[in-house]
């Protein structure tokens, strides 16, 4: 195997944790991605602790760089929801606030030097370590699965029994039902992996550019180096953006009877 070879194979190995025994290792599907969630986990606990300081500090009058920065987000997220959520929760803006800044920040991860966090896990003895936990599949379908789960949850609670008869006469009538449950369930399974994969795809294609360019010779990074993180930026921003949006869509569909 060339070093370039293997030094992308290494950059794109897991941290895994054989959940049978407790030691590292890969074991079928008893596996998991350790450094995955762990920085998915920081990165909660950093978002959330900085908005949670921004609350705590909250203050009328000139705010602070930092509160207007919160406000700024806090209103844009609002807004969105109060555009394209029909129905009546308190959860749904406070959901949407949270995917968009968590996704964000494990996103933006990407923009580090592909060896800065690695190399610094090494002098500890860590083999391997994936700064983007939303380069894992893992991640990207826990949340979506997580939505998922309240699309549905809002279609039986808010529904009712209308939920069923929308599964059974929606879009051809009640006398071509077999065909309207078959079309319902390709639509509401299509949407977790929708969510996704969207998500997974751009940012690992974009992991994968970073450690491709980080194989030239550094004086040669520059350039290319600098134009795609530029790039990148409006990448991240917008996948966490899509996410979130999707999000408000399809639980605003779940309120919806048709």
């Amino acid at each position: 195997m060339s070093n370039e070879a293997g030094y992308i194979e290494h950059h794109l190995e897991h941290l895994q944790l054989n959940l049978s025994t407790f030691t590292l290792g890969k074991n079928g599907f008893w596996t998991l991605n350790l450094d995955t969630f762990l920085v998915s986990l920081a990165s909660a606990l950093i978002v959330g602790g900085l908005f949670f300081y921004a609350a705590r500090r909250m203050q009328s009058g000139v705010p602070g760089r930092l509160q207007s920065f919160v406000e700024v987000i806090v209103g844009f997220v609002q807004r969105s929801t109060n555009e394209t959520y029909h129905g009546e929760s308190e959860l749904i803006a406070p959901l949407a606030l949270t995917l968009v800044a968590w996704i964000f920040f494990m996103n933006a991860l990407d923009l580090l030097p592909v060896d800065l966090l690695p190399g610094f896990a090494s002098l500890f003895g860590v083999p391997y370590l994936k700064t983007v936990p939303t380069a894992d599949p893992n991640t990207t379908f826990a949340m979506s699965i997580s939505v998922f789960a309240l699309i549905i949850f809002y279609n039986l609670s808010v529904k009712k029994w209308h939920f069923g008869k929308e599964i059974l006469v929606s879009p051809f009538g009640p006398w071509l039902f077999p065909l309207n449950i078959m079309f319902r369930l390709l639509e509401e399974f299509v949407k977790p992996f929708s969510l996704a994969l969207r998500l997974f795809g751009n940012m690992f294609a974009g992991e994968l550019i970073f450690v491709l360019i980080a194989q030239l010779p550094w004086w040669a990074q520059w350039l290319p180096g600098g134009v795609w993180a530029i790039f990148h930026i409006l990448i991240i921003t917008i996948q966490a953006f899509i996410f979130m949006m999707l999000t408000i869509v399809y639980l605003s569909m779940a309120h919806d009877l048709h």
